[in-house]
């Protein structure tokens, strides 16, 4: 046994830590992450806006493909912070966890709670400038190779570097993301351009300045409806039942509320949280405290105006929401987010101040449109009716699926402890042999799929319950669909999506996913959902006299892994399918839980996701055509 001491323990200072571990703090090294990037830096801007001290934000992709963001805020500070005896300025863009959002002394209402924003985008960029402007004076402070600072100290403080005017203040940062941390230093126009309309929508009368030096484009983003403007623009395609979506706005103790809500003929509802600006994609209390006073208020109008008898029961709050698209907006002083992932608010505050906000608030506009409202009941009182005839249909096709062997294509594991067990579905029997022979039985369950399945954004519930390779999906999980759907009755704690690196596989992962997005979106909000990475490369190499193997798993590390002088490759193999694998380098590379690279599926924005979904997934082929022209200037041809 060798020997353990604590010379074999390793401690990370500081952006080491980032720059060794970056999915951790951004998610991914992928176009994902180095937009991320980007929204940390304007994050602080936006804060300072929340704050009331800033109102126009300028952004700038550079021609040499850095990225520059200005403000017109107060300006970092930039005296000599009391512990660490720095620049302050410094100190928030060098040490983690250093920040003015820790209290409510500098923010009253802050997004970016976790103080580690600014001093990780410095640990993965290879240069970043920062250059503020108080008190009459510009100061600025360079860093280099993942947050080095390079400006010269003048006994202990930034010198100035020029002059401004004494009233103006503001912060400029320039960063450029480090090609050795990312897999693309590309930044996309169209991705930019979009976050910033969400947040001129977020943000009323903000100014957001766009402009790209490679192509000259400049665009400026202001929304004076703020939210009410947003639900225009998430409705642009559909069918409204009123052609003004319904504002309003008040104030419960030191809790801010905007609401407003579009009825479409979709069936479906969409309802898009946000808590200082922060799209709680799993709802939490903000979306509990509307939903009951919509039902509330609802139905006793439904009573006043004879929609419902004194003998009728009352309309069921997915009656009610039918075709209902909404934003809701709270700014909170305090918000508990559960999880670092800040997905679910869970401030009991927020369900009594937007209930009581929006019970009072949403009669006085009615009240003065009984028309609209009469439409809002009317379209409640049909998906009433519809749910009431469709409950035998539905109860038949899931009786069906009960009475039928629908698990028969299951390879089952023996464990019944679903917090230990998961089930890899995958394409075809050949695929599901494969694995079948690699997996812990004990564990790992395998469910192949014969064919796609239905692509469920073009079919009604009941013909997506009588698709064969659904109905499998379903008995298989447990948990059920639909009203009866219960997440406590799944058999497995990870369900992962396992297909071959191609265009079919990709087509059958899209399938897959809009399937549980659409009607199992509680299996992705809770983190069920994941997408194996198996290896695309494997490379025989010699390092020094020693010949050894190695598993890559894109292009990326292929390209990193041959700049390396110290290796001396002396084979490649590129895996198109997982039966080119054998069960041993199976159970290696993607099975085993020790080694194998897991994706989980997350939602961070809910407009995109079901933007994205109805544009790629449904018939309406006009959107779609415009998404593919827009990025196929990006895509990578596997030729």
């Amino acid at each position: 046994m060798s020997e353990y001491t604590g010379k074999e323990i390793v401690v990370l200072e500081g952006l080491e830590a980032v720059r060794k571990r970056p999915g951790m703090y951004i998610g991914s090294t992928g176009s994902r992450g180095l937009h991320h990037l980007v929204w940390e830096i304007l994050d602080n801007s936006i804060d300072e806006q929340l704050a009331g001290y800033c109102d126009e934000i300028n952004v700038t992709l550079l021609q040499d493909g850095g990225i520059c963001i200005e403000d017109n805020g107060r300006g970092v500070p930039v005296d000599i912070h009391p512990t660490k005896k720095i620049p302050t300025l410094r100190v928030v863009y060098t040490i983690l966890h250093a920040g003015g959002k820790f209290d409510n002394t500098v923010y009253k209402v802050s997004g970016g709670l976790h103080g580690v924003g600014s001093s990780v985008v410095n640990a993965l960029s290879s240069h970043m400038i920062v250059e503020v402007r108080r008190n009459g004076l510009v100061y600025r402070d360079e860093y280099k190779d993942g947050g080095h600072p390079v400006t010269p100290l003048e006994k202990g403080q930034l010198p100035a570097v020029g002059k401004c005017r004494r009233g103006e203040t503001g912060t400029k940062v320039t960063f450029y993301p480090d090609p050795e941390i990312f897999e693309t230093t590309v930044f996309k126009p169209e991705i930019i351009k979009k976050k910033l309309k969400e947040i001129a929508y977020l943000n009323k009368n903000l100014k957001l300045n766009y402009k790209n030096e490679a192509d000259g484009e400049s665009i400026t983003y202001q929304e004076a409806l703020g939210i009410q403007s947003f639900v225009s623009y998430i409705n642009r395609d559909a069918v409204t039942l009123h052609d003004t979506p319904i504002y309003v706005e008040g104030r419960s103790g030191d809790i801010e509320v905007e609401i407003a809500l579009q009825y479409t003929n979709n069936f479906a509802e969409q309802i898009n949280p946000y808590c200082n600006r922060i799209n709680v994609v799993d709802g939490g209390t903000l979306v509990t405290g509307f939903k009951m006073a919509l039902t509330r208020v609802m139905n006793q109008y439904a009573r006043e105006l004879g929609f419902l008898k004194d003998k009728d029961e009352n309309f069921d709050g997915k009656d009610i929401r039918n075709g209902l698209v909404a934003i809701i907006s709270i700014k909170h002083p305090d918000p508990q987010f559960e999880g670092q992932t800040k997905t679910k608010l869970g401030n009991t505050d927020a369900k009594t101040a937007v209930d009581e906000v929006f019970s009072t608030e949403v009669q006085r506009y009615l009240d003065k449109n009984v028309e609209l409202l009469k439409k809002i009941l009317d379209n409640a009182m049909k998906s009433y009716n519809a749910r009431k005839a469709g409950d035998k249909a539905r109860t038949a096709v899931l009786k069906q699926l009960n009475d039928t062997d629908t698990k028969s294509k299951l390879a089952a594991c023996t464990s019944r402890k679903p917090e230990e067990c998961e089930v890899y579905i995958v394409e075809g029997d050949s695929a599901g042999g494969t694995v079948k022979t690699a997996r812990n039985r004990k564990t790992q369950a395998v469910l192949p799929l014969r064919g796609k399945i239905l692509n469920v954004e073009k079919a009604s519930l009941e013909k997506i319950l009588l698709n064969n390779e659904i109905k499998s999906m379903i008995a298989s999980f447990g948990c059920g669909i639909g009203d009866d759907f219960d997440i406590s009755k799944l058999r497995y704690d990870k369900i992962i999506i396992l297909t071959d690196a191609d265009v079919d596989g990709a087509h059958i992962s899209t399938l897959l996913l809009t399937f549980f997005y659409r009607f199992m979106p509680e299996l992705i909000y809770s983190g069920k959902i994941y997408r194996g990475l198996p290896p695309l490369y494997k490379v025989d190499y010699q390092a020094g006299k020693k010949k050894q193997s190695r598993y890559l798993f894109n292009d990326f590390e292929l390209e990193k892994f041959r700049k390396n002088k110290d290796y001396k490759i002396l084979g490649l193999q590129r895996y198109k399918g997982l039966g080119e694998m054998d069960a041993n380098q199976l159970w290696e590379t993607t099975l085993n839980p020790e080694t194998r690279i897991l994706a989980q599926i997350s939602i961070s924005d809910t407009v995109e996701a079901d933007d994205i979904t109805s544009t790629l997934m449904s018939s309406n082929v006009p959107p779609r055509r415009q998404f593919i022209m827009e990025e196929a200037k990006y895509a990578t041809l596997d030729i």
